[in-house]
Parts: structure tokens; C-alpha cells; sequence
């Protein structure tokens, strides 16, 4: 397909997805309203299936409880006479907080809110479906919908669907993905080579010392100064073991012991996270932590408990599909409107489908010039602005269009 094809493309797209706009504004609205935490998405689950039933795709035999996967089927001759797939995914789950927005259409679920965009992304691969249901003759190919649960919750919900044989079944030769960033002005998208996101492991420690009078601590072995010097001496961690030229983050960040004020508790329990960009250091950060608490839990007289949980891994995009991403970027977008990205020490589970099939993931702008200050995510005032709707739905169907057509 020439150039000039690719601009007729891009044009229709444009148009659908203008004319859509209202509609999947309406669908976000809904599923902002109805919010569901990870692997209890059932309301969800059956209102994305009810949709798609309306364009005529139905649902394949589910891999989960929860979660959505369909095929659409295009009716375009492949250029090569082989048919590809290529796969498209969204997240649906919320996560506990309670929504502190003044909108109409605010959660109506007690301590549950989807603060992470992820009713703007199910309500975007909705509108790329109804965009790419409508222009099935020049859909070279088919397109996987993947309607994925439980991305705010280890394992998450993308390695369980692999497990259970989603990329070899349906075979797709590239998957792609968008999120919602505040930081990112509305209507543009920004794309990151290679390593984008980072490896998150959570980090639980408890301290197991003696109580007893707060009056007499030398009778003691006292687990909150232990705690405070471990504290102390993770801090150097990242600063003396990861060269400074990678990227790394531990932080403690929650830390529990005692009820009173005169009362030295037995025992302290601590939780934090790592992040990192490669499994190297990864591997030899997991290492000393573990070392770090013990012999200074050692030097103290307490006993340490440790426990690190490995969670998602580095999300590494495929640096051939991120620059036909950028490619198909400017086409659709405007040479203006696609910008390099950072990495970002964030995690995603989206990076399971990437160490199996390649893909990108790229960061959907949904901040305006005069957003509030508590426009961030994971945030009780996370406010996108949805006109990204129509950039993100539009931008995910030239793209699978712009695949397709070889």
C-alpha cells in the first residue's frame, strides 16, 4: 500500500472516530461509574461482551473468570497472500480508592475508582472495534481484542492468559497497547525504544525483637531501632550497588510497630518496593537487600524475616514495532503530536505479551495546560481528559490497518 493509500486510510479513520467520539465518551462514563477491582470484573466483562455482540464479534472461549477475548475478522486481501493478526489490548480493572471528583458520573462504588485510565482504555479498544468493524474491507487481516483483567494486582492478568495459551492459539504476529499519562498534553502520544518500563518487586520485612518497658529499653531488643538503621542502610543500596548510569528505585514505604507510648513492641513489620531496568541488577538488588537486613537485623540482636515477591518484569519494546508505531504515529497524528518518551519506573504486566510476541506500548497524552495539580495517577483526582478518546481509539485502528497492510 502506497503512501497516498495510507492517507485515504488514516482520513476514514479520522473521520469514524470523530463521528464516535460522544458514543465511547458515553462508554467511558459508564464504566467509570461502575468500577471493579482485579479478577472481580464480572459487570465489566459482560458489558464489553454485550457491545462487541453489537457489532457483530463475539466473545471466544474465555481463558479467565473475567476478561474478554475476541477476533475480528477483516475482509481485505493480505498483501502477501498469508493472513497475520495482530493484537490489540486494554485493561480493565480499577483500583481501592475512593474518588474525590465532582463530576456526574464519579464511581458509585465505595472505595473503588478506576484512577489508572483504565475505563478510558476499555472504552477505547470498544471504539477501535466499532472503527475497524466499519472498514473491514481494507482490514488486511484479523485483529485479536484483548479485553484484559487484573492489571493492578499480581501475578496480573496477562501471565495467566499466556499460561493458559491466548498467543498460541491465536498467534498474532505484533500486540500493541496504549495507557493513559497527565504528563503527556491531550492528543498527543509518546514512545519509548527498548527497555520503557521497570521491573517492580514488593518487599515485606518483619523484625522480631523483644518487648517490654519503654522505660527500661536495655532490657529490650528493641525492633523499631533496628528497623530505623535497616531503613537507614537500604537507602545506600541503589547509590553503592546499581551503577549510576541505570535506573533504579527501593523505597520503604510503610512501616508498623507499637500502640503506645510507653511500650517497646516485640516485633515491626516494614513494606516498600524495587524497581529496576534490567534482570541483572535486578537479581544482584534482590541480593543485597536481603543481605543488608539480615546483618544489620544481626547487629541489633533481632531476627528479620524477609520476603521479596517478584512482580511484572521490564517492559521492553520491540524497537521494529516501536518505529512503525511512530511511523503510524505521524500519519494519523501530525509529525507534532509523537514525541520520544523517557523510561519510566512505573510497571505493567503488558510486558509479559512483549517477552513472547513483538509489540509496543506507548503512553497516551491526556494532560491539558491548566490541569489541577492532583491530575496524577493513582490519584482520587486522576481527571483525563477524554477528547483523548478519539486520539487513542483512533490511533490504535490506523495502527492495526497500518500492520495489516504489510
Amino acid at each position: 500500500m502506497h503512501n497516498e493509500a495510507f492517507s485515504t486510510i488514516a482520513a476514514r479513520v479520522r473521520e469514524a472516530a470523530h463521528n464516535l467520539y460522544p458514543e465511547v465518551a458515553a462508554l467511558r462514563r459508564h464504566l467509570h461509574q461502575h468500577p471493579e477491582l482485579s479478577y472481580q470484573e464480572f459487570q465489566t466483562t459482560a458489558f464489553i461482551k454485550k457491545y462487541l455482540s453489537g457489532l457483530g464479534i463475539e466473545a471466544e472461549p474465555p481463558l479467565m473468570e473475567t476478561g474478554v477475548i475476541a477476533l475480528l475478522r477483516g475482509e481485505g486481501a493480505p498483501p502477501s497472500g498469508e493472513r497475520r493478526t495482530v493484537a490489540l489490548r486494554a485493561d480493565i480493572d480499577a483500583l481501592p480508592l475512593q474518588e474525590e471528583n465532582g463530576h456526574d458520573f464519579c464511581s458509585t462504588v465505595e472505595r473503588c475508582m478506576h484512577a489508572c485510565g483504565h475505563d478510558m482504555h476499555t472504552a477505547m479498544l470498544l471504539g477501535a472495534a466499532t472503527v475497524l468493524s466499519g472498514m473491514k474491507d481494507a482490514l488486511n487481516g484479523d485483529v485479536l481484542l484483548i479485553f484484559q483483567p487484573a492489571e493492578e494486582k499480581a501475578p496480573g492478568g496477562a501471565k495467566p492468559l499466556i499460561e493458559a495459551g491466548l498467543l498460541k492459539k491465536y498467534k498474532p504476529s505484533a500486540i500493541f497497547a496504549q495507557h493513559c499519562f497527565p504528563s503527556v498534553k491531550s492528543g498527543s502520544i509518546a514512545m519509548c525504544k527498548g527497555g520503557f518500563m521497570a521491573a517492580a518487586d514488593e518487599l515485606y520485612v518483619t523484625i522480631h525483637g523483644q518487648g517490654g518497658h519503654a522505660s527500661a529499653p536495655h532490657k529490650t531488643r528493641d525492633p523499631i531501632l533496628a528497623s530505623a538503621h535497616i531503613i537507614t542502610a537500604l537507602q545506600h543500596l541503589v547509590s553503592r550497588v546499581a551503577p549510576p548510569h541505570e535506573s533504579a528505585v527501593l523505597s520503604i514505604a510503610s512501616i508498623s510497630g507499637g500502640h503506645a507510648t510507653n511500650i517497646i513492641p516485640g516485633n515491626v513489620t516494614m513494606m516498600g518496593t524495587m524497581r529496576t531496568m534490567n534482570e541483572e541488577l535486578r537479581a544482584l538488588l534482590h541480593k543485597k537487600f536481603e543481605k543488608t537486613v539480615r546483618q544489620v537485623a544481626d547487629a541489633f540482636d533481632v531476627e528479620a524475616e524477609v520476603e521479596i515477591r517478584r512482580g511484572y518484569p521490564v517492559l521492553y519494546n520491540d524497537p521494529a514495532m516501536t518505529d512503525l508505531a511512530w511511523e503510524a504515529g505521524k500519519e494519523y497524528l501530525g509529525d507534532g503530536n509523537v514525541r520520544q518518551s523517557e523510561p519510566v519506573m512505573t510497571a505493567e504486566d503488558f510486558a509479559y505479551y512483549l517477552q513472547e510476541c513483538p509489540g509496543s506500548f506507548w503512553q497516551l497524552g491526556t494532560g491539558l495546560p491548566d490541569s489541577a495539580p492532583g491530575n496524577l495517577l493513582h490519584s482520587p483526582t486522576f481527571d483525563p481528559d477524554e477528547h483523548a478518546l478519539e486520539t487513542g481509539m483512533g490511533m490504535m485502528s490506523y495502527l492495526a490497518l497500518r500492520f495489516l497492510a504489510g
